[in-house]
């Protein structure tokens, strides 16, 4: 598993704008969302042991934020035809067996993982009401193998001050997880 961080979107960079299909073949856009008074948009996927280290806590995130106005919407970009076990009848396996409450959307082109300038699972986009990012960074600071506990403790912080309106601090620390599986040609200038 090769340790892949986060590219550091600049903050205050607007929402590029998707449509792809979920799990059960609809299609879910930047626009389903606006309503929301924050937005996460998450690149993960089916095995890689970083994302599967913190599902559960994923998980129970987006409960725990259910009816406060924060949407969830994951996103996986890898190349199902090389990694079978990204494709889009796992994904439908994973959200089920993960509990995943929010809509988990196949990144089949992988030209929105591009526009997000995603680099690795999981990825994290928090977006405020305007849907202009105020946070890229780590979910907390546990990963496979170093004993601290999954709490989401950063992801939280971020979600509960872009709630109030006040300003995050640009000091974040950049997520970390196994690289984008970039089809043949696809893999952007940010990479590598």
């Amino acid at each position: 598993m090769s340790l892949t961080p986060s590219t550091m979107l600049a903050l205050g960079t607007p929402a590029p704008d998707f449509s792809l299909p979920d799990t059960e073949g609809k299609q879910v856009s930047l626009s389903d969302f606006s309503g929301a008074k924050a937005l996460l948009v998450m690149f993960i996927c089916n095995h890689c042991p970083y994302v599967l280290h913190i599902r559960e806590g994923l998980s129970q995130l987006a409960k725990d934020y259910e009816g406060k106005g924060v949407a969830f919407v994951a996103i996986n970009a890898n190349d199902a035809e090389k990694y079978p076990q990204d494709g889009p009848q796992k994904m439908a396996e994973e959200k089920k067996r993960a509990e995943y409450v929010f809509p988990y959307l196949f990144d089949e082109s992988q030209k929105v993982a591009q526009a997000y300038r995603a680099a690795c699972t999981p990825d994290f986009f928090l977006f405020n009401e305007e849907r202009q990012l105020v946070y890229r960074g780590q979910f907390d600071a546990s990963r496979p193998g170093n004993k601290e506990p999954v709490t989401g403790k950063d992801m939280r912080e971020a979600i509960d001050l872009t709630l109030l309106g006040h300003a995050l601090s640009e000091d974040q620390v950049p997520s970390v997880g196994c690289n984008i599986k970039w089809k043949a040609g696809n893999a952007p200038d940010y990479f590598g």
